[in-house]
């Protein structure tokens, strides 16, 4: 078996490459780094990249510039720092760049560039490849048609087998992903599919119609990535047709574009999740622009402290009675905060992999409930007892505690889990409903059930 590449360089072998182009820069060394810098894949120059200081990624990308492999550098790059390096080149030298990549590479690159700059370099591409381009930019990035290549292998059904293999060997280079052979009839219909392996091996006067699979997996055009992303991994496809609404085939979703769908949708949730807006490029922003990204985010829990602040205030007359409530405090809000947090990160998730169907609402959350009661029992009962036996008075405190943490773990668990699943009823992003949203909203319920115990219990 043939060693895998990686598509990123990470540990010592990345900062190896980081230090040597970073050396070879800083001396001027020109033709020692354009030798290293063709000898080295696109994706790991491109990780090198992100770690630069913008005048390094200056200097060194005149000499990226120079090499045929500037094309698929830049599709790899992270789209902030793709555009920064491209903003000085001009329209006719991009055009160049982008007619050697895949369209929808090529489709993508200036779908991130300025308008102006995207139709300056548009206007100086070739008829034939600015079709392919601007009917790319018609859909929605996020689309099928938006991920789609135009590039794909197609057979008329009436061939027959020894005809389609002549075509495939004569128009294989130019096509994307041909292990997979579409079938069409009429004016370009998907009628079926053909493996590579399976086109070999029959007979070559057996016409293709004949030896096709019929009930092909398909998307249409307007179909959002994350649901090309499902039917790829759920079916374990290398690519997958692309339809419009006639049926007619335009195009393929590959597999390598969807891992990058994938990861970005994967870094979005997370972000959200987090209460860290949901832009991907968030590590590459300067720190004003961070500031202004993250604090509409955090002004849930700003509200949700203020909220708690005036309910803790209200009960200042039991706290001076009793001082050792305030101690429990921080573990019953944490305690409620975190199994909130977990609740609504496997619900989301499992929404996302499609292992939650929407039909078994109330299983789902009588589940989480059970968990939350069961882990509210046992640490209730541990904090109980750590009360009893460190406060000598009041005597019920550990009873309060314990029965705070119980209330404040079962209702964190059910509120976590049946917030994602409301919003996904009402087609809402679960992503944002985790993260300050939940946590802020368990820290008011927590502290006020606690607050009601204790005043209940301890005659206060």
């Amino acid at each position: 078996m043939g060693k895998i590449e990686k598509k990123e360089l990470i540990g010592t072998e990345g900062k190896l490459l980081l230090d040597m182009i970073r050396r070879l820069n800083h001396r001027n060394a020109s033709d020692n780094l354009l030798k290293l810098i063709t000898k080295t894949h696109p994706a790991d120059t491109a990780w090198v990249f992100r770690h630069l200081s913008e005048i390094e990624r200056d200097e060194v990308f005149k000499i990226m510039a120079q090499t045929d492999q500037v094309g698929e550098f830049l599709s790899e790059l992270d789209e902030s720092v793709m555009v920064s390096l491209v903003k000085n080149l001009s329209p006719k030298f991009m055009a160049d760049i982008i007619s050697e990549m895949a369209s929808n590479d090529a489709a993508d690159i200036i779908e991130a560039l300025p308008d102006e700059f995207g139709a300056e370099i548009r206007a100086e591409m070739e008829q034939e490849d600015r079709e392919e381009v601007d009917e790319l930019l018609q859909y929605h990035p996020e689309s099928a048609g938006g991920l789609m290549s135009p590039n794909f292998m197609n057979l008329d059904e009436e061939l027959s087998v020894g005809e389609a293999i002549a075509k495939v060997q004569k128009r294989s280079e130019e096509k994307e992903m041909v292990f997979y052979l579409y079938i069409t009839f009429g004016d370009g219909k998907l009628a079926g599919v053909v493996s590579l392996r399976e086109l070999i091996t029959n007979p070559p006067d057996k016409q293709l119609k004949n030896i096709m699979r019929e009930n092909v997996l398909s998307v249409s055009i307007d179909t959002d990535q994350e649901e090309v992303a499902h039917v790829i991994s759920q079916y374990n496809l290398l690519a997958v047709p692309v339809v419009d609404a006639n049926y007619r085939l335009v195009g393929i979703v590959t597999v390598d574009d969807i891992i990058d769908v994938m990861r970005e949708e994967a870094t979005e949730a997370f972000l959200q999740m987090a209460g860290a807006g949901k832009d991907r490029e968030i590590l590459l922003k300067s720190t004003s622009e961070n500031v202004i990204l993250r604090a509409p985010w955090l002004f849930a829990s700003w509200i949700g402290g203020v909220m708690a602040l005036f309910i803790i205030g209200s009960f200042e007359k039991e706290l001076t009675q009793v001082l050792a409530l305030a101690s429990f405090i921080p573990i019953i809000m944490g305690m409620g905060g975190n199994i909130a947090t977990q609740s609504s990160t496997i619900v989301v998730r499992g929404m996302a992999t499609g292992r939650i169907n929407m039909e078994d609402f109330r299983k789902i959350i009588f589940k989480e409930m059970r968990v939350g009661i069961i882990l509210g029992i046992l640490y209730g009962g541990f904090l109980g007892v750590l009360a009893y036996f460190g406060y000598a008075e009041p005597k019920l405190l550990g009873l309060v505690v314990g029965l705070s943490i119980f209330f404040s773990m079962a209702m964190a668990a059910t509120i976590g889990t049946i917030i994602p699943l409301i919003l996904k009823r009402f087609d809402i992003d679960a992503a944002i409903a985790t993260g300050p949203f939940v946590t802020t909203a368990i820290d008011i319920l927590g502290v006020l059930a606690y607050f009601m115990i204790a005043k209940f219990f301890l005659n206060l």
